[in-house]
């Protein structure tokens, strides 16, 4: 495997394009279009939010028969809580969408992402769409990674190239998302491409498995948005042997796919809203997968671990506290707890560690915490944020 350039447009058969249409009131590009030559083989993940918003109710009645080959998206406006008159507009901008680019409306998906609870400004979407097509490109997928940004700092794309049985195939992504974030699915949007042959039930298999490991273990404060979106277009451009069903093959892709999702994750958490840091938390030696997850979301998702951090403080019991909170099973008096592979926590108890050195590794702008449960042979990481003073500043004024 080899990371190259190009993001979701460094596949074969994809272009996008990324524009600004004045939904935002920053002169800030706010719609994004993906477009596959021919109709793709696609899947999807969405919110487990009820609270769900127009556009997702678009995409998951749109992928019903596993096909498509558009994805438009606006930011500035979540297109959410907005009744019949934001379904009626989720549905206008894949129609618009669809005369532009002179295909099915069937085959357009539609994403928002911005404030909750506002009409779309819909001469301004629908002026958008338009200038939008005439701007892809094969090297537009830079343009669409900005496009759908919010409260982000930066885009977020990431491609490699994997081989199948011999043949090169790629895998591309691009990301947003920054606040409002919690598992089963964080803040996000995130449309990724490959050019693989592969059948839509696998397609739709490989992403529900890389989603759960994924997407679905980043948490940024524990809010989880009413818009999530996560979609995979397969051009089959890259002309593989099929891939059907598990085997080999299914198990490179999912390898490669991994890769392009876990990079993103990793991107998502470090521009959490006033993050200054990357943090992982690793669980190891769990009883099984749902204790070790339990444990590593109670620290994940901890406000008094997060502040502890941002604030270079190495107060190991509060993370002694999130864990022995989360539900997960395990004996008190044989947790080992390492900053990296430095002890903190030795049997529940002080390590006898060096304030100073544990000070400076989390002046780092990442930091792994691993929490060492001894209960099994289960492990999972989760990616979150510190906790800073601008988290409150840029949510208090995030409509203003």
């Amino acid at each position: 495997m080899k990371q190259i350039d190009g993001g979701i447009t460094a596949v074969s058969g994809v272009r996008a394009a990324g524009v600004h249409a004045g939904i935002k009131a920053a002169d800030a590009k706010d719609v994004a279009l993906i477009v596959t030559d021919t109709p793709a083989t696609a899947a999807g993940v969405f919110t487990k939010n009820s609270v769900t918003a127009a556009p997702v109710l678009v995409c998951r009645e749109h992928l019903s028969d596993g096909q498509a080959q558009a994805v438009i998206v606006n930011s500035g406006n979540a297109n959410a809580c907005t009744g019949e008159v934001g379904m009626a507009n989720a549905q206008q901008m894949a129609v618009a969408t669809a005369e532009q680019l002179g295909i099915d409306a069937e085959l357009v998906l539609v994403s928002s992402t911005g404030v909750i609870g506002q009409q779309l400004p819909m001469d301004k979407v629908t002026d958008g769409i338009q200038t939008v097509a005439s701007a892809l490109s094969t090297e537009g997928g830079s343009d669409a990674a900005e496009a759908i940004m919010t409260t982000d700092t930066h885009p977020k794309s990431v491609a490699v190239e994997i081989e199948i049985d011999g043949t090169p195939v790629r895998i591309g992504g691009i990301a947003k998302g920054s606040g409002m974030g919690a598992p089963n699915m964080a803040t996000m949007l995130s449309y990724l491409t490959t050019d693989a042959r592969i059948n839509p039930q696998t397609l739709q298999t490989a992403l529900n498995r890389v989603v759960d490991d994924t997407y679905n273990l980043l948490t940024i404060d524990t809010d989880r948005s009413t818009n999530d979106t996560v979609i995979l277009l397969a051009t089959g451009h890259a002309n593989n042997v099929d891939i059907v069903a598990a085997g080999e093959n299914y198990e490179t892709f999912c390898e490669g796919l991994q890769f392009v999702c876990t990079e993103l994750v990793k991107m998502l958490a470090r521009d959490g809203e006033g993050a200054t840091k990357l943090v992982e938390v690793q669980v190891i030696r769990a009883k099984n997968r749902s204790d070790a997850e339990k444990a590593a979301r109670a620290v994940a998702e901890s406000p008094l671990v997060k502040t502890a951090i941002f604030g270079n403080d190495a107060n190991w019991g509060r993370i002694m506290m999130a864990i022995g909170k989360s539900e997960a099973g395990f004996d008190p008096y044989q947790v080992n707890v390492y900053l990296e592979n430095y002890q903190l926590v030795k049997n529940g108890m002080d390590a006898g560690y060096d304030e100073n050195r544990a000070t400076a590794l989390l002046t780092k702008d990442s930091v792994l915490i691993t929490i060492d449960l001894c209960a099994g042979d289960a492990e999972i990481t989760m990616w979150t944020c510190d906790y800073s003073y601008d988290y409150i500043r840029i949510n208090a004024d995030y409509r203003t």
